[in-house]
């Protein structure tokens, strides 16, 4: 058993080493865009527009909230579990304002609906839809650790990309209050 583990262990070594040498290392190669990004999520965090909202199941997770609505308004509204499906409508930019995605161009299930379970998202907009009411409408600035981090999604939506959403949750799919 001690000859297995330490077999992984020498392999994952050697593929890390590998790729370093190959000069496929994610992190220096997106090192000013990783920059630039931190720089900006910590202005906007210091800017006195957001509420900073940590996540209940990590406190290091945490996301900038910036209602637009009297939330006064929605108090009494409904608010979705982790598990809940949700309809939101949405629009996606990066930091710098390249726009990335929109719910209104989707046509199904219904016009400009993104319909999905909470927990199959990034954590970000896990954080933030959780912290939310039926009808409240917020702009939610997500750091990359709590979105794609590392990862490549596309051309624009590259790795260290913080995410910038304007958001508003229309309802909790097929919930029915008593």
């Amino acid at each position: 058993m001690k000859k297995f583990f330490y077999t992984v262990i020498l392999a994952v070594l050697a593929v890390t080493m590998l790729d370093s040498c190959l000069g496929n290392n994610v992190y220096d190669e997106y090192k000013d865009w990783r920059q630039k990004n931190d720089e900006w999520f910590s202005r906007q965090a210091a800017s006195g527009q957001y509420t900073k909202v940590t996540a209940p199941w990590d406190p290091s997770a945490t996301v900038l909230m910036r209602w637009h609505n009297d939330r006064n308004l929605t108090k009494d509204n409904l608010m979705p579990l982790i598990t809940s499906t949700v309809d939101v409508k949405y629009y996606l930019r990066l930091y710098d304002g390249t726009p990335v995605d929109s719910s209104y161009y989707m046509t199904s299930p219904a016009d400009s609906i993104y319909r999905s379970m909470v927990n199959s998202n990034v954590e970000g907009w896990m954080i933030a839809l959780t912290n939310m009411h039926v009808g409240d409408s917020c702009t939610v600035v997500i750091p990359y650790q709590q979105a794609y981090g590392s990862t490549k999604r596309s051309e624009v939506l590259i790795p260290y990309s913080s995410l910038v959403f304007d958001v508003k949750l229309v309802d909790i799919y097929k919930y029915k209050a008593n």
